[in-house]
């Protein structure tokens, strides 16, 4: 099973043991000062442990003075990093997996409360590590003074737009700012090959410096590092000679290099470059003796083209390696939303790409490669494109905290994680609820080693999933079930589905503890005049099915995306679909690449922001501008309400009567959120009984 991919092959003189790359994602878990922190090496020491080929750990900057994206990035700047990096590799390299760095500059997407703040901090944060708290207390008000230009400028080749995302102010770089990064790349390979670092990669994807150099979008230089192809080419041309000079031939190199900008895709066709332009800059790095080509896709401005949501099918650009390799005769890594060992082999026989990489596949399962080995490949949690892993590390990076996975529970504390201490002693405890934090639950009751049983009063497992699954393009979110589901009944929890216990049930069978994950249902108003009128239909009536509306006018109360993804049904249908939000932005509290998904296939669509929905008639609805209050009538036939969720039942007062003594409440039963906000909060609760 799964020959290919577990068969070895050479990138230059290194051998790899298989075709399995972990790609560059960066999660905050290293020092200020760039070098890596025991946590760091505990997290990729347990990705080596589970049988990654090679891991490419998060970003690392070669100069602290204006190369910074975060605050706990990697960096091979100094040389101090050279005996701390060379502790990393020899933790990598017991599992026979090859540890390559990725050396980066962000340019005009990089962290500018970085840049003006490390300098300083780092030659004191060893004497007083209290300095990096007071950091990020400031990094909120550094963030606006960011926004407003008050700030260092960062790096770039030209002054410019600026970028969608990560958005800074910028300079041209001087020619002595050009040949002193030149340098700075230069130097950080010579160290990490001191270090013991099997090969390094030159990061020229996503929008990045050296990509900005390359782009016609970015480079609006007239001297000799701008202008032409060869113009562009000339930075990272320079980096190349000057690491095959310090480091010789025989030292592996790689280039992660975005061959297609993909600005045709946020319509804005002719801007930056495309593939076939991609296809001519990876045949002249391979000119450049580079060892492999990492093809990636985009940039900031086309976000969701290179860090995919939900929506995007997995290997949906796996053409873009196939072209590259078409062009090339060096090895082809290639990210392409790989998700299981069948699909990684699939590509593989047939000559997409010579190596199959993924970072976000090992968040979730860091024991990926291992579970496929063994012959037991439906015991992978499955990567569900929920994107909480870039949300929360946007989110942790400014106060020093690391990114998390939604479903994956063990992020930066593998240690302790793997090895669980068995304290539940076989004590009884009923899970009520088989959704994703019922689920969580009782595999981590289960690993403690308590006597767990779940019960689901329906049939299928899944909750609040099984709309969210429902809705278009959203289907794989159902993984995150049966992947659940399947973990749990490893741990040894025991799962009944349609059956639904009342509270004095649940008090005959005399549990130690009970866990409510009950969710949540639909919220109907009653503040809303009209709110039982039978054209008032709630958004998982729509989404289910259960009520079809064919071209009709309809009001969609909220844009939350449950609101978003019901107006794209409804359009679909042929129906007349205004969205109403009383917020002042479409989908409060979403995360920005979803919503931009979702507004890519709702053309068409009215969307009132600062509306409030005041009443319901036969053919019409009144709402109010929450600003100046002033009242406005539109046409419609129905309104659907997708206004969020509340706490479903009442089982836990019940279950007070009945003298059951431990009640814990977790995921939507508690506080409505996202399936990483139910399976963290069930996590983390059922971890504090004892």
């Amino acid at each position: 099973m799964f020959e290919t991919l577990f068969s070895p092959m050479k990138i230059g003189s290194m051998a790899i043991k298989n075709r399995v790359v972990m790609a560059a994602a960066e999660f905050s878990l290293g020092q200020p000062n760039g070098k890596p922190t025991d946590q760091m090496m505990d997290y990729f020491e347990e990705r080596a442990k589970g049988g990654v080929g090679m891991i490419i750990p998060g970003i690392c900057r070669v100069n602290d003075m204006g190369g910074a994206s975060t605050f706990t990035q990697l960096s091979m700047s100094h040389d101090y990093h050279i005996e701390p990096m060379r502790i990393f590799a020899e933790r990598i390299h017991q599992y026979g997996t090859k540890l390559c760095i990725q050396l980066h500059h962000p340019g005009r997407q990089g962290m500018a409360s970085a840049t003006n703040s490390l300098p300083v901090v780092i030659p004191v944060a060893d004497r007083f590590p209290g300095i990096m708290n007071l950091i990020y207390k400031c990094t909120p008000a550094l963030l606006k003074m960011e926004e407003k230009g008050i700030c260092f400028s960062m790096q770039a080749p030209s002054k410019t737009e600026l970028a969608k995302h990560g958005a800074t102010r910028m300079h041209a770089m001087s020619k002595k700012e050009i040949h002193k990064l030149i340098d700075d790349f230069i130097e950080a390979a010579v160290r990490c090959q001191k270090a013991g670092v099997d090969c390094v990669e030159l990061h020229a994807g996503h929008g990045y410096l050296l990509q900005q150099f390359l782009s016609p979008h970015t480079n609006h230089r007239t001297d000799e590092y701008g202008g032409s192809f060869d113009g562009r080419m000339r930075f990272i041309t320079e980096i190349i000679q000057g690491i095959r000079k310090r480091c010789g031939r025989d030292f592996p190199l790689i280039v992660r290099l975005t061959v297609d900008e993909m600005y045709e895709k946020i319509g804005r066709p002719g801007t930056g470059y495309d593939l076939e332009t991609g296809k001519q800059i990876a045949k002249r790095l391979e000119e450049l003796t580079v060892d492999a080509i990492n093809v990636t896709s985009a940039c900031y401005d086309a976000y969701n083209y290179w860090l995919e949501p939900t929506s995007f099918e997995p290997g949906w650009r796996k053409y873009l390696a196939r072209e590259i390799k078409s062009v090339v005769s060096v090895p082809v890594i290639a990210a392409n939303v790989i998700r299981t060992p069948w699909q990684a082999e699939q590509q593989l026989l047939e000559g997409d790409q010579d190596f199959v990489a993924s970072a976000r596949a090992f968040i979730c399962d860091p024991h990926w490669v291992k579970k496929a080995q063994e012959g037991h490949p439906e015991q992978i949690r499955r990567c569900i494109g929920c994107l909480n892993c870039i949300r929360s590390f946007m989110t942790n990076a400014g106060v020093g905290q690391p990114g998390e996975c939604a479903l994956n529970m063990s992020i930066a504390k593998e240690k302790s994680y793997f090895n669980q201490a068995q304290d539940g002693k076989g004590k009884k405890i009923i899970v009520i609820g088989a959704g994703p934090a019922g689920l969580t639950s009782a595999e981590t009751l289960a690993r403690r080693g308590f006597n767990v049983s779940v019960y689901e009063k329906n049939e299928k497992p899944g909750g609040q999933v099984i709309t969210a699954a429902a809705c278009p393009h959203r289907d794989k979110l159902y993984w995150c079930i049966e992947d659940l589901m399947t973990a749990a009944e490893k741990a040894g929890a025991k799962i009944h589905l349609g059956k639904a216990l009342s509270a004095e049930e649940i008090a005959e069978q005399h549990p130690w503890a009970v866990v409510l994950a009950t969710g949540a249902e639909p919220v109907r108003p009653k503040s809303i005049l009209g709110i039982d009128q039978p054209n008032v239909l709630t958004a998982p009536e729509i989404i289910h099915k259960e009520k079809t509306i064919r071209d009709a006018a309809v009001v969609v109360a909220g844009s939350g995306l449950t609101g978003l993804e019901t107006a794209e049904i409804l359009k679909e249908a042929g129906n007349r679909v205004t969205i109403i939000e009383m917020a002042n932005e479409i989908a409060p509290g979403a995360w920005f690449q979803m919503v931009d998904d979702e507004l890519t296939r709702l053309d068409g669509v009215q969307i009132e922001t600062g509306k409030k929905l005041i009443s319901v008639e036969n053919d019409s609805v009144t709402i109010q501008n929450v600003k100046d209050r002033s009242i406005q009538q539109l046409s419609a036939d129905y309104v659907v309400l997708a206004l969020g969720v509340r706490p479903a039942g009442h089982l836990a007062e019940d279950l007070k009567k009945s003298q059951v003594e431990r009640i814990f409440t977790v995921g939507d039963a508690l506080k409505s959120g996202t399936i990483a906000d139910a399976c963290h909060n069930a996590y983390d609760t059922v971890m504090k009984i004892i």
